[in-house]
């Protein structure tokens, strides 16, 4: 498998308002990711970093989303401000 280099991130809180979800939540479902389904952690943001996800993260995420829902373990959407 061939992947392109990562040029570019997504903090949690812009990924947070962009799917229309509560940040903490995702900062939940995050723990169980990998820099493998395009989570990443940043360092310079906080003291301990911050998750920030690529293109892929994002889908895989969304896909844990879904997931939840499915399962009615999620909690409702908020409205997002875009």
């Amino acid at each position: 498998m061939t992947l392109s280099a990562i040029s570019h991130v997504f903090a949690i809180n812009y990924v947070a308002e962009k799917l229309g979800e509560d940040e903490e939540w995702l900062w939940e479902l995050q723990i169980d990711m990998f820099p493998e389904d395009g989570c990443l952690r940043v360092y310079g943001v906080g003291e301990d970093g911050v998750p920030a996800f690529t293109d892929y993260g994002i889908e895989c995420l969304e896909q844990i989303i879904a997931d939840e829902r499915a399962a009615g373990r999620a909690p409702p959407k908020i409205r997002s401000t875009k």
